[in-house]
């Protein structure tokens, strides 16, 4: 990876290269209970894990965390935890089964979960999808929201109480990590489409990415103010983990064939694009901090459209409409 800027100074004292391991050196989980969703995959010659939810998942199990992978193909996963524990002796992994497209499968996932007993200390919600053509999942939205957004906002909601109990009860802050992406800035003009979400004549695949990944920021936000309210021991934060060479554009042959041939000159790899979900999840640097984006392990200003409260207020709203 020869494209990105090296070390330079910043508030938390990492860069663009910095790696998972390396944002994490020195952090011991043991004890703590995470739960990651994640589209996890194999390299072709299946001697590596790629993407950022098998990675991120290594790391944390390699700090002494317990992992539950919520993830949509068992046997995929099953590989994935198999390369984890080599590396990682010691890893404590579960795998459940979770499709976010299925608001009945993320149901069934808390189910399967609670009958884990296990506490709750932390949320990745990693999972996503881009530039998909359009389709409506099996509750009738549109793939890309019902995926990114709803799957994980109903999610967040089912496991909150969890996560709450167990911060008050061990008092170890509880942490929701929400990975967003700076396409945010390229959702559709009105921001969240609420009398259009399923409006197939005005779809574009590049705008639908984005507005989901804008409905995962405002969701954060709204989330991070409820939380404050209450005075929960809860903190939620958004990310951009950065341009990482993952095969998440699959769905659009030429941009990915594209990623898979250049992109290991320029973009980061998945080591790299995990480091600040890793960061938000265990460092720290990051106690206390709510309702806040971060890039590269560091807050960043977001767009107006991304910190308009009444707009991620509706969104709340709507999104629960969805869900009755």
């Amino acid at each position: 990876m020869w494209g990105l800027p090296r070390r330079r100074k910043s508030p938390s004292g990492f860069s663009p290269s910095s790696t998972a391991e390396e944002v994490t050196a020195g952090i011991d989980g043991s004890g703590l209970v995470a739960i990651v969703t994640g589209y996890l995959l194999l390299s072709p010659s299946h001697c590596a894990s790629s993407g950022i939810g098998a990675e991120t998942c290594r790391v944390l199990a390699l700090r002494g965390v317990h992992v539950v992978m919520g993830v949509r193909n068992l046997s995929t996963a099953s590989q994935v935890r198999e390369k984890i524990v080599g590396q990682v002796p010691t890893a404590k992994i579960e795998i459940l089964e979770l499709d976010l497209s299925s608001m009945s499968s993320v149901r069934r996932f808390v189910d399967n979960f609670d009958a884990l007993d296990l506490p709750l200390n932390i949320l990745v919600n990693n999972a996503g999808i881009a530039f998909v053509p359009f389709k409506l999942s099996e509750d009738g939205i549109e793939l890309h929201f019902a995926t990114n957004h709803l799957g994980h906002f109903l999610l967040t909601d089912l496991l909150l109480e969890k996560i709450h109990v167990t911060a008050k009860e061990s008092g170890i802050e509880g942490r929701v990590v929400i990975v967003a992406s700076d396409g945010y800035k390229h959702s559709y003009r009105e921001g969240i489409r609420f009398d259009k979400i399923n409006d197939e004549s005005s779809y574009n695949r590049i705008s639908a990415y984005g507005h989901s990944k804008l409905a995962n920021i405002l969701h954060a936000n709204e989330l991070s103010s409820h939380l404050k309210e209450q005075d929960s021991k809860v903190v939620v934060n958004s990310l951009h983990p950065g341009e990482v060479v993952t095969n998440i554009a699959r769905y659009w042959g030429l941009l990915n064939g594209l990623v898979s041939l250049l992109g290991k000159f320029v973009l980061k790899g998945v080591d790299q694009g995990a480091a600040t979900v890793c960061y938000l999840a265990l460092h720290p640097q990051v106690a206390g901090v709510t309702g806040s984006y971060f890039v590269d392990c560091n807050t960043v200003q977001l767009k107006s459209h991304a910190t308009d409260k009444e707009l991620a207020k509706r969104l709340w709203d709507f999104s629960m409409s969805l869900l009755r």
